[in-house]
């Protein structure tokens, strides 16, 4: 399929799926096949060599990780496969965040051993947050103690999912359940891909799981139904028309198997890429805003459905330096783009032009004359998009959804290593904090360092590293420290008489007055901060301006930048605004807002505050002979211990710990291990410890 039939191909014959999956059960490895075979790679590069087509960073080559989502686009049977392989690390969680929320379809990858796994709960979830269709592979089963059936039944159990078994693995092939035909896989690293009968020792095999499958088609029609109950011949293209159905409506999650390591069971897959997953004419269409309307208003909303025709609607997903040049992927939802184009940011208020569009392949572009709706694509030359902003036409302005955003919970004090790089420095730090906003830089006002706060400490560990490499530049780094949340215990009551007078620059005095009465109270946790400015007005006989009740609400706001412990973000408190007296002339709008900040300032001291630290829900996998001793250990750190599975010898232990207690464990559970222990860990929630 060459350049103009892909930037030409019909909508109805184009996927674009992502690859997600824990870390390590094999996205990668997978995606090298998924190249391979439908020729848009002629070589298969192992992760374990370094040697990986999509993890192109030096990086992601020297650690074995992928860490950032690498696009990439190829042809299989008629249809136009736009790919993307995402991390699985969680530090790198955002890359999958932003992949989801851009994608029609994905292909969950799970270890055939260890079913599902601490990341592939995330990823679950990001997956269902923007109800994605999805099927699943079960990698790795030729590996010692892999099990089909259990990764079913995980499955269920931990994610709710609904599996269906399509294919199903038998000896070193697959069976296909709806053709009732039986893969094997030869030639040239498994590229020969052979239909047959299905041999007679796996008749049982395939027969049970037939009837799974044949049980779960049925509920999508009665008359489907009606012939799965009579045992009636039912034709393949039925059936796949069914379980299409039902994977779209994200009823049910077709499971495939295989080993990508051992080159068998892809090409199915790539068949029920094609068969099952959406195009994206069948996704749901999409809701913009318009932002010169207010939310009420019954033209504010607009459906903005998949066609090249119409005003441009994109949304910008990822910003990336490129050659030291800065470039920024979209997903295009309606009209077309052109190089040199006009576009507006929505919401913001300026405009940008279109220097060059490209088509991605991993870390290789090529330019192209026309995008159109339905591609991913990468544009030079915005120097102000970001991360979640909408493209649109210069006449017509909307807002899509946008991309939620993890906030840092782990700091390090930084500085360069050289102060002749002092400007530099903090260009740099500028730069790789736009590319990633789960990544943010601050200077402490107590101590004068700067912080730069990131997921975690491999998170940062890649910055310093990528800023070594790609910017030149030596940095020295402190010892980690917590990004660490505050709350009030219990409810205050504060009271604010303001009586203040000012001179201003012409010499003139003016007196500023107003009473404030606020109230505060906890909430729940996770409940973020909440803030109601309905008071009683003393006396009833002045009726404030609309410019005094927004001074009154951001007097409110003002107050809430810092705890009253050690001044870091508020969480979970409820804020009140019992009374406000004015006084005529006095009460300015400059006088409510200084007397309501006091007022509530006053309340969060009298609630007293308490420091909320951040939970990480953990998973650790140990030999049965150190099981003691790792529990110990994470008691020790205060750890709180919520089950435990023992499986072939390991034990698997689950659990929520503080992330202060988490530092450096690796090299500790290793030591307690012999090397033999794993952990992940995923932020649970900011809580007391």
């Amino acid at each position: 399929m060459d350049s103009n039939t892909d930037r030409n191909a019909d909508l109805a014959h184009v996927r674009n799926i992502g690859v997600a999956a824990h870390i390590d059960a094999g996205k990668t490895t997978l995606t090298e096949r998924i190249l391979f075979y439908t020729g848009a790679s002629h070589k298969i590069g192992e992760v374990h060599d370094g040697a990986a087509h999509m993890d192109w960073m030096d990086e992601e080559k020297a650690h074995g990780i992928t860490i950032t989502s690498a696009v990439t686009r190829c042809p299989w049977r008629d249809c136009l496969i736009q790919v993307v392989d995402t991390p699985g690390h969680v530090d790198f969680t955002i890359e999958v965040e932003r992949a989801m929320r851009v994608l029609d379809g994905a292909v969950i990858v799970m270890d055939a051993v260890r079913g599902v796994e601490p990341q592939t709960e995330t990823v679950w979830r990001q997956a269902s947050r923007f109800a994605i269709p999805r099927i699943i592979f079960v990698n790795k089963m030729d590996r010692p103690g892999a099990s089909y059936d259990r990764c079913l039944d995980s499955l269920a159990k931990r994610l709710g999912g609904h599996p269906v078994p399509v294919c199903v693995p038998a000896g070193d092939g697959v069976i296909d359940l709806v053709e009732q035909r039986y893969w094997t896989f030869s030639g040239d690293r498994g590229a020969d891909a052979n239909c047959g009968p299905v041999p007679d020792e796996y008749t049982a095999l395939m027969t049970r799981h037939r009837e799974s499958m044949l049980l779960a088609a049925a509920e999508a029609d009665d008359e489907l139904e009606e012939l799965v109950l009579e045992e009636r011949p039912i034709a393949p293209e039925r059936l796949w028309a069914a379980l299409r159905s039902l994977t779209l409506q994200n009823r049910i999650h077709p499971f495939f198997a295989g080993s990508a390591l051992r080159n068998w069971g892809v090409q199915p897959l790539l068949d029920g890429v094609l068969k099952l997953l959406p195009a994206p004419l069948e996704r749901p269409v999409a809701i913009a805003r318009r932002p010169d309307l207010d939310e009420d208003h019954e033209d504010a909303h607009e459906l903005v459905e998949m066609s090249p025709t119409g005003p441009l609607a994109a949304l910008a997903f990822k910003v990336q330096l490129w050659e030291g040049r800065r470039h920024v992927f979209v997903r295009i939802y309606r009209g077309q783009l052109r190089p040199g184009d006009k576009v507006r940011i929505g919401g913001k208020g300026f405009d940008e032009r279109v220097a060059r569009v490209f088509e991605i392949d991993s870390n290789s572009k090529k330019r192209i004359d026309l995008a159109t709706a339905g591609q991913i694509v990468l544009l030079a030359g915005l120097r102000r998009a970001t991360t979640g902003d909408t493209l649109c036409a210069i006449d017509h302005e909307l807002l899509l959804e946008t991309i939620d955003l993890k906030q840092p919970v782990l700091g390090l004090a930084i500085e360069p290593e050289f102060g002749r790089d002092e400007a530099k420095f903090l260009d740099v730090l500028a730069k790789v904090c736009e590319e990633d906003p789960t990544l943010s830089f601050e200077e402490d006002q107590d101590t004068g360092q700067r912080i730069l706060k990131g997921m975690g400490e491999l998170h940062l560990q890649i910055v310093f590293e990528r800023i070594q490499r790609e910017f030149k530049l030596s940095i020295r780094a402190g010892t980690p420290r917590v990004m660490s949340r505050e709350t009030i215990l219990g409810s205050g009551r504060g009271s604010v008489s303001l009586n203040r007078t000012i001179q201003l620059p012409d010499g003139k005095e003016v007196t500023m007055r107003a009473r404030v009465v606020a109230e505060v109270e906890p909430t729940k946790r996770n409940q973020g901060i909440q803030v109601s400015t309905e008071p009683v007005f003393v006396p009833d006989t002045i009726t404030p301006t609309a410019d005094q009740l927004a001074a009154i609400r951001s007097g409110a706001e003002d107050s809430m930048g810092g705890g009253p412990i050690e001044g870091a973000p508020l969480q979970d408190v409820a804020v009140r605004i019992v009374e406000v007296e004015l006084f005529e002339i006095g009460s300015t709008p400059q006088a409510l807002r200084i007397a309501v900040a006091q007022a509530v300032r006053t309340a969060l001291t009298d609630a007293g505050g308490c420091l909320l630290q951040p939970l990480m829900a953990v998973e650790v996998t140990v030999p049965d002979e150190n099981m003691g001793g790792v529990l110990g250990d994470l008691q020790s750190r205060h750890a709180t211990i919520s089950g435990q599975e023992s499986d072939m010898g390991t034990t698997t232990i689950s659990g929520e710990c503080p992330l202060v207690g988490l530092l450096g464990y690796a090299t500790r559970l290793r030591s307690l291990t012999r090397g033999r222990g794993q952990f992940v860990m995923e932020f649970s929630r900011f809580d007391v410890v």
